[in-house]
């Protein structure tokens, strides 16, 4: 997923003379074409997350539309307030590709674990939040990115990524998919964890409970609609994300929930981290495992709703 996004960056840029690129300390080899070929808009200005985001404000006010990339935690800690103050409210196109959302670096431990890394931007006005499930998904995002309005952050996997999504299936920032119905429940997920909500419906299946799927890409702005539609179909709802459970996903969705007075309440739960930071150092899959973030974990919430345990 990360080679695709930087990969249509470049060809993006290829095609259009407003693009820039700005890295922060990354790979000696990244975007080696692009620095090859387009030197002048190509920056590697090393850690200083604070400069970078000033410097592509600047550009961004001269009309440029700016590809800053580096690891997700660094651009949404390090830096808020220049993001706050410099993008945001000024509504800037600045896209802010954060590498290893949710617990990608889990070797390296919660310094890098970017866990809440969208309750910060989803409390900033005029802040876009996208998170594609695969490459095949980011390849059809990425073109929609270089005339959007404002500032954007596109969270990015570990890559690698098995392919879930359709190509043949048309993309928009701000919408959200239904990618299997059902009348029995409804799994809400976004990002990489659209894989085990797909793998949980069939484990509920099995169990003769109907479990739609909704996946949610762009997070903010949420597809409310879309989002109510589904839900006043089903009685239980259950979100996933690699993500706290404080201000993400599950958060956004509890507040829609919350506010479209359904006649009969939804029986409800978010799967995410505990308000905790990672106690452990280890692999993604073991760390997700730990928080139940699996297949088997979805599966289970919703039968625990449904009263079927």
């Amino acid at each position: 997923m990360r080679k695709t996004c930087l990969d249509m960056v470049y060809a993006l840029a290829q095609q259009d003379e407003r693009i820039f690129f700005i890295g922060s300390d990354l790979g000696f080899e990244t975007l080696q074409a692009f620095k090859t070929q387009i030197p002048e808009r190509f920056f590697m200005e090393g850690v200083s997350e604070a400069h970078v985001i000033g410097m592509a404000a600047g550009l961004a006010l001269e009309g440029k539309v700016v590809y800053v990339n580096t690891i997700a935690t660094f651009i949404t800690r390090r830096c808020f307030e220049q993001v706050a103050l410099d993008l945001c409210l000024h509504n800037l196109p600045v896209r802010l590709i954060g590498n290893g959302g949710g617990m990608v670096y889990a070797p390296l431990g919660p310094t890098h674990e970017a866990i809440e890394d969208i309750a910060i931007f989803r409390a900033l006005p005029h802040m876009t939040i996208v998170a594609p499930a695969d490459a095949e998904e980011m390849r059809r995002l990425m073109p929609q990115t270089a005339d959007y309005p404002g500032p954007m952050y596109i969270r990015i996997a570990k890559g690698g990524d098995p392919v879930v999504t359709d190509s043949r299936r048309p993309f928009e920032i701000g919408k959200a998919y239904l990618m299997r119905p059902g009348t029995d429940a409804l799994l809400v997920s976004t990002g990489v964890m659209l894989k085990p909500a797909l793998d949980a419906a069939n484990k509920l299946a099995e169990k003769q409970v109907r479990a739609a799927v909704l996946h949610v890409p762009t997070v903010k702005p949420l597809d409310t609609q879309t989002l109510l539609d589904c839900a006043g179909k089903v009685p239980v709802v259950v979100t996933l994300e690699e993500h706290s459970v404080v201000g993400g996903l599950g958060s956004a969705v509890a507040e829609a929930l919350a506010e479209a007075n359904f006649a009969a309440p939804k029986r409800f739960r978010r799967l995410g981290l505990p308000d905790v930071y990672p106690d452990q150092y280890g692999s993604q899959a073991s760390l997700m495992a730990r928080y139940g973030l699996t297949a088997d974990g979805a599966a289970a919430a919703v039968l625990a709703l449904a009263g079927k345990v």
